[in-house]
């Protein structure tokens, strides 16, 4: 089913205007029209860089009281579940690259408050739209204070997670992928990574190997 029909998955009074709903499907399709484009750990190697945490997930509204996607149906869960999914998978299939988590990061913003944004809310899934090529003030401001804190130029932002079930009953994931040099404000790479798995934790990990292919 198209990306168009997917709402986010969260509690009915937190529900955004649909204005915001078609445009992350709208976004999100039209990055679907080009390849998926494999993290650039190569450039990167070395280097620190920090992955902001998820802020926005979608599910398709005929799969909202789907069983399946039981897990990612309460919001704040289910952004912290992705989290630690896809850390997971930066680190492990791309160890070259030092690599600060969500967890790390809500760290450095606690410790140094007045100065850093909190990282949940810097508004950082805007760049899920295929037709930004600079990041925007304010999240431009905020990302790069907290790369001054937390270390690193370049960040690579989750900016958007939808999911849907399949025509073969199997769970679909979509993640909108974007990394950004704070100095420039340039958008310098993104992606869409795509994924089918059996649960939506497996249609995620397949849509993060996409990405971060294995080379033996």
């Amino acid at each position: 089913m198209s990306l168009l029909h997917y709402l986010p998955a969260v509690p009915r009074p937190l529900l955004p205007t649909c204005a915001l709903v078609l445009l992350l499907a709208a976004s999100l399709a039209a990055q679907g029209q080009a390849p998926p484009l494999p993290v650039p750990t190569q450039g990167l190697a070395g280097q620190q860089v920090p992955l902001i945490p998820l802020t926005l997930l979608a599910i398709d509204p005929a799969a909202e009281n789907d069983s399946l996607f039981a897990p990612y149906r309460d919001r704040r869960p289910a952004l912290l579940r992705a989290d630690s999914l896809i850390g997971e998978a930066f680190e492990a299939r791309g160890p070259e690259v030092k690599w600060v988590l969500p967890p790390a990061l809500r760290k450095v913003a606690r410790r140094a408050p007045g100065i850093v944004d909190d990282p949940d809310q810097m508004g950082q899934a805007l760049l899920r739209s295929p037709k930004l090529k600079d990041v925007p003030d304010p999240l431009r401001a905020s990302l790069r204070k907290l790369t001054a804190v937390a270390g690193g130029r370049v960040v690579m932002v989750p900016a958007a997670l939808g999911f849907s079930r399949g025509p073969d009953g199997r769970a679909h994931a979509e993640l909108s992928l974007v990394a950004a040099d704070t100095r420039s404000g340039k958008v310098l790479w993104r992606s869409l990574a795509i994924g089918s798995g059996a649960t939506p934790d497996a249609a995620l990990t397949a849509a993060l190997d996409a990405v971060l292919p294995f080379e033996p």
